[in-house]
């Protein structure tokens, strides 16, 4: 087996529960903390100390309110609500660590690109070029509703949007100031010189942006791209634009076709493959060995809430499951959702009959993602061959109880990946796209698309 370099990132929310369901009820959790900058900081201290590269915020904008019809079980529940700006909390972990990056999840479907660049920007001078975006086009009917669009876009349509969103982020970002548009002249009063500053005149179907961006370039100017579509127009979407690929899948052999559809498709725009990084989702459980987390896991499944798992699942399926039996197979659902839903949990286990309850005891530790059980080394193990299996680069690791998993992970899984050599070393600060490529890399890829048109507007390809 190849020995690679094994990225990891801490998949978080700014809410009490992410994607287990109903462990926020477990006597070591202590997820009722996110809202004290104390756990934040923390936990940032911790995860930068042990290695990891950066802490990925999931965010949605809407409750999940498909399941019993409303949004009362996701309330009872604490279904990733309620839950915070995460853009708010990034500058409180940056400012306690050198080399974390932070990737925060926002939407194109529900702001506008002038406004979420010059948050993305503002963060990346203070963190000194530490920041991430997870592109997302959103898929909840009430976050529609409560930012005044009415109804959701189509899916299509949403990504067409995205595609122009990023054409204008890229406009703000790359080509509105030039590198030396800054002179911070004090003899002749010039901070920056008016004509290396540029308005961006951007006229299309979503969005019309005339004049030049507010904020002057941060050290990585675009943040590093992250994106999660699965579908075939997301993965088109991430070819394009993504630099960080965030897939999901029960097994490493259902991911791998995914991950090789992008990378050849970025290939087939001119971009090294390479350079798109691929993340899994994966929850870890482990302890000193074996049995003792084995034990852990089992104790965990006693926490498992069904309404909590079928408020997250019932979000694809996009019915109201609570008017099904439990232990109704998945497949004799009557919904498209449904049947995808079938799909994936069949990759799982091809030979068993998927119902409601199943799915719901799956989904309670680790949400659709594998949950890894087993010692420092058996974990270790399970993370090359996926790595090796799917062609990943990492993984986004989401926690069973606060902070008790990420606590785990450094006590008994990062000593064996570093005496392995599968942790990336830095030595001092560095930026979230160094983190990833390398020493030097700060700046988008010259092969990525949004580069090139910069690089062509400057004379210099």
């Amino acid at each position: 087996m190849t020995r690679r370099t094994i990225h990891l990132n801490a998949f978080e929310n700014f809410s009490p529960g992410n994607i287990s369901s109903g462990l926020w009820r477990h006597p070591q959790d202590r997820s009722h903390e996110y809202k004290s900058i104390r756990y934040w900081t923390r936990l940032a201290r911790d995860l930068e100390h042990a290695g990891f590269d950066g802490v990925f915020m999931a965010d949605i904008l809407g409750m999940l309110d498909a399941y019993k019809g409303g949004p009362d079980e996701a309330l009872r529940t604490a279904s990733q609500v309620p839950i915070d700006d995460p853009t708010t909390v990034v500058s409180a972990m940056a400012a306690v660590t050198r080399r974390l990056g932070f990737a925060i999840t926002l939407s194109t479907s529900y702001t506008q690109p002038y406004l979420l660049a010059r948050t993305l920007t503002s963060l990346d001078h203070l963190s000194d070029g530490r920041i991430g975006w997870n592109i997302v086009t959103s898929f909840l009917d009430s976050a529609a509703r409560n930012v005044g669009a009415g109804e959701q876009l189509a899916h299509d349509a949403r990504y067409d949007r995205a595609d122009e969103f990023l054409a204008v982020t890229h406009k703000l970002w790359e080509l509105s100031w030039d590198d030396d548009a800054v002179v911070l002249d004090k003899e002749r009063g010039v901070y920056a010189d008016p004509s290396r500053v540029h308005p961006v005149r951007h006229d299309g179907t979503h969005f019309h942006v005339p004049d030049a961006f507010l904020a002057e370039p941060s050290a990585q100017r675009t943040p590093v791209l992250f994106q999660a579509g699965s579908s075939g127009r997301g993965q088109r979407f991430a070819a394009e634009h993504a630099e960080g690929l965030f897939v999901h899948g029960t097994r490493p052999e259902v991911i791998a076709p995914i991950v090789a559809a992008v990378r050849a498709e970025a290939a087939a725009l001119g971009r090294d493959p390479r350079s798109v990084k691929t993340f899994a989702v994966a929850t870890i459980v482990t302890g000193e060995t074996d049995e003792i987390a084995q034990a852990k896991h089992r104790d965990l499944l006693e926490y498992i809430d069904y309404g909590g798992a079928m408020v997250q699942f019932a979000g694809p399926v996009g019915v109201d499951l609570s008017e099904f039996d439990p232990d109704v197979p998945l497949a004799d659902i009557p919904s498209n959702g449904a049947q995808f839903s079938a799909r994936f949990f069949a990759s799982a286990d091809p030979d068993r009959v998927w119902t409601l309850r199943e799915v719901a005891h799956y989904m309670g530790v680790g949400g659709m993602g594998p949950v890894i059980v087993g010692s420092g080394e058996t974990v270790a193990d399970e993370l090359e061959r996926w790595a090796e299996v799917a062609d990943l680069d990492g993984f986004n690791l989401a926690y069973a109880v606060r902070p008790g998993t990420f606590d785990d992970i450094i006590r008994h899984v990062v000593p064996v990946l570093r005496r392995r050599g599968l942790l990336s070393e830095a030595a001092g600060d560095s930026t979230f796209r160094e983190r990833l490529y390398g020493e030097g890399q700060t700046r988008l890829h010259d092969d990525h698309p949004h580069r090139r048109i910069a690089l062509d507007a400057s004379g210099q390809a």
